[in-house]
């Protein structure tokens, strides 16, 4: 290490000298004086928070009837440690935040659903979904049951903000999380869920939940990785109309995404998309902590990888949604900048970008230097 000139050192023995001089150093100084310390040089954010009364995550955004509105989950501060299968994530009710254009005024609005309202749930209300038939409102939910399985489950009403009535029971034959619907130009919806670690797909691989099933896809780096599921919904859009089958996602050899792929493979948070008749699943990789998509030519897939769309963000998880608005793209995401801690998280937005060749532009979620 090299030595500091003597001048430094006698400037360094005179603030000494200063400081035991004076009992109290004014907050001014103080100031001054915390801005010439050497200290590691903070990130500035891309983007804000759009509400800070609550903490929120796993943005879900739609447009009905020209007003924006966002379907988060809604993260409380529990006492839950935490641990690899997100039991620290606690979530017990749902509060809608709409807006009348990107940057304007956003509001919370009253709680929508609460977790004691759904007669089959236990707990661990997840990241929702919503969708519009008509004139009715559809909110899609993960939540654990009474014997520890996630479930997903559907409340209805007739505003956009709730309250929503649950259903008595779950979706029939659906299981994990993270339920994203989709509505195709023609007027047929799919739902696309699932998550691998605490979302339990991997115990979920025959249909049929297994307590005692793998706590994490890890001990299969060389076979296909576990992946999303995907079924249409029938026109009551309360239920199946097909068993759920597997989102297929292809390496740039038309091989699938090996489960030792992770930075991108299939983990959680999925989300489609359509732009220029192509069709975007996009998801969350998880413990590499990517926002990633694949392209493909049908709702069903297959999909071909194809690249990022967010780099690592402040906090451990990221999840999204990607809407148009007024001709212009947006990316809604969230991160722990309110906090500091992962399981209190913040939503956000930002302007998402194509490429002429519609590859999507990668955001960096922090302002570059």
């Amino acid at each position: 290490m090299n030595r500091p000139p003597l001048n430094l050192l006698a400037c360094a023995v005179l603030v000494v000298l200063a400081a035991c001089s004076s009992k109290e150093q004014p907050a001014a100084d103080q100031a001054s004086a915390d801005q010439q310390t050497p200290a590691k040089a903070k990130r500035e954010y891309l983007s804000q928070p759009l509400v800070s009364e609550i903490y929120t995550a796993d943005p879900s955004a739609h447009i009905w009837d020209g007003k924006i509105y966002v379907y988060p989950s809604h993260d409380i501060d529990g006492t839950t440690p935490e641990d690899d299968l997100g039991a620290h994530f606690e979530m017990r009710d749902y509060r809608i935040l709409s807006m009348d254009k990107i940057g304007g005024p956003v509001t919370l609005h009253p709680v929508a659903l609460d977790v004691s309202q759904v007669p089959w749930a236990d707990k661990q209300m997840w990241a929702p979904d919503a969708a519009k038939k008509n004139d009715t409102y559809f909110l899609y939910f993960p939540a654990k049951d009474r014997q520890g399985a996630f479930r997903i489950g559907v409340a209805t009403s007739k505003s956009p903000t709730g309250p929503f009535e649950p259903r008595p029971e779950p979706i029939k034959g659906s299981f994990s999380i993270d339920p994203a619907v989709f509505t195709d130009n023609d007027g047929r919806t799919y739902m696309y869920f699932g998550g691998i670690w605490g979302g339990q797909l991997q115990r979920n691989t025959t249909g049929t939940y297994d307590p005692n099933g793998s706590k994490t896809d890890l001990q299969a780096d060389d076979q296909p990785a576990l992946t999303a599921k995907v079924a249409a919904l029938g026109d009551d859009m309360l239920e199946f109309s097909e068993k759920p089958r597997d989102v297929v996602i292809l390496d740039e050899n038309g091989k699938p995404l090996l489960g030792g792929d992770h930075d991108r493979r299939f983990f959680e948070a999925s989300w489609m998309h359509k732009y220029n008749g192509k069709y975007y699943f996009s998801y969350s990789t998880g413990d590499t902590h990517y926002i990633v998509y694949a392209i493909g030519d049908s709702p069903y897939g297959p999909f071909k990888y194809t690249g990022r769309i967010l780099e690592p963000v402040e906090g451990w998880t990221t999840h999204h949604s990607i809407v148009e608005s007024e001709g212009r793209w947006w990316l809604f995401y969230a991160d722990s900048q309110l906090s500091g801690q992962t399981r209190l998280r913040n939503v956000k937005v930002t302007e998402l970008f194509y490429n002429p060749d519609g590859t999507i532009k990668t955001i960096n979620p922090f302002v570059s230097p």
